[in-house]
């Protein structure tokens, strides 16, 4: 017979979850509007409130080049704030639990978070990354891999003695929105290249959407087949073709058990035109349609987690109220269809009932709960034909 039990038929998927969330960073660093300071603070908070114990906020790079993040340091002086952190102690929370990432492509931006970090209000956690295909590489980093592994490396030791943990981020493992297809092997290479470095965990990155169910089961096998500590590896899913769920579903039947998402889905490549001025980014945008880039949803993902049975350590409802203010704050409709439809009630919705079933089944004579005529058997006869061999 088939055996139902799902955790039997995938021993390595978790029954406990982290989700991290990163909308103040990548998910705001796409839209063509600046965030205003007061917002993404609200949102960091409201999200840490929520359940989120692993949150990334900003992005230390040049303000010239990403002015969305030209208020980084106010919003980490806040999240290291007195005030802040009696807020968290007022509902129960202990903000040291907290893990808050900065992203920090290059080496000056790592020495501007150390800076920040011997203030008081520098990230616990910043992060670098890699993509597998040198073009995209160069998009995103302006240097060729090779040198930006010596950078890398020099940059783990100097957050190392400032008491920083870097991770380090692995992209275009299922392919590259310039170059292509890319092969999986290089990818498992580059993350034990990453903690043979000194990196303190890895963002396996499927950037722009390229990854299948089928494929991510397979990497995600591979790189636990070679580096089996769980707690060294965070799935990153792009979603551009609206079958980012079933990537999470072949990373957790892999074993993988922690991911990152935004709220409604938003993020992608920084943006090249803030409010009424162009602006450098990271260039010319490598796809067609502002609408169809960004991240996991975050609400529609913790949905899936939750009716799962997986713990996840969210105020789901909470989470959904969020994506509904976030769509305000974004100025138009994002991605979550939980938003909009809600969550899988065991109560259902009896408001959409249609009147008169009970005094239909009275008039007919039947009892309350019948399901078939009552001179029928209890139990259906399969025809032989049909039943199992």
């Amino acid at each position: 017979m088939t055996e139902y039990d799902y955790w039997k038929i995938f021993p390595r998927m978790p029954r406990k979850v982290t989700i991290g969330d990163i909308t103040v960073r990548d998910g705001f660093q796409h839209l063509e509007k600046f965030i205003s300071t007061r917002a993404k603070i609200y949102y960091a908070e409201q999200l840490i409130f929520a359940g989120c114990r692993d949150i990334e906020v900003t992005n230390l790079g040049n303000p010239y080049l990403m002015p969305q993040f030209s208020d980084a340091e106010e919003v980490l002086a806040h999240l290291r704030s007195d005030l802040f952190r009696k807020r968290c102690q007022k509902r129960g929370i202990d903000l040291d639990d907290v893990c808050i990432t900065a992203v920090t492509i290059r080496e000056k931006s790592v020495e501007r978070a150390i800076e920040l970090k011997e203030q008081g209000v520098g990230p616990d956690r910043v992060l670098m990354m890699v993509s597998t295909e040198e073009e995209h590489h160069f998009a995103n980093s302006g240097t060729t891999l090779p040198d930006y592994w010596k950078e890398a490396e020099r940059a783990i030791q100097k957050c190392r003695d400032a008491g920083i943990k870097m991770c380090g981020t692995v992209s275009t493992i299922w392919g590259s929105p310039i170059a292509g297809a890319t092969e999986l092997k290089d990818a498992v290479k580059f993350t034990k290249r990453w903690l043979e470095i000194g990196a303190s965990d890895i963002e396996h990155a499927d950037h722009d959407g390229s990854a299948s169910a089928p494929e991510v089961y397979r990497y995600f096998s591979m790189i636990l087949d070679e580096i089996p500590d769980t707690r060294l590896h965070i799935a990153h899913f792009h979603e551009t073709k609206r079958v980012a769920s079933a990537s999470v579903l072949a990373a957790l039947q892999a074993g993988i058990d922690h991911f990152e998402a935004t709220i409604g889905g938003m993020g992608g490549q920084p943006a090249n035109f803030l409010d009424d001025t162009p602006v450098p980014g990271t260039g010319e945008y490598y796809y067609e349609d502002p609408r169809y880039v960004g991240l996991v949803c975050l609400e529609d993902l913790l949905v899936q987690i939750d009716e799962m049975g997986i713990e996840h350590g969210y105020n789901v409802d909470r989470i959904l109220w969020l994506g509904k203010q976030m769509e305000r704050t974004a100025g138009h409709r994002l991605r979550s269809e939980a938003v909009v439809n809600g969550r899988t009630l065991k109560e259902g919705h009896p408001k959409f009932s249609r009147p008169g079933l009970q005094k239909r089944k009275e008039k007919l004579g039947e009892s309350e709960g019948q399901k078939w005529p009552s001179e029928w058997a209890d139990e259906p006869v399969l025809p032989e034909e049909h039943r199992p061999a």
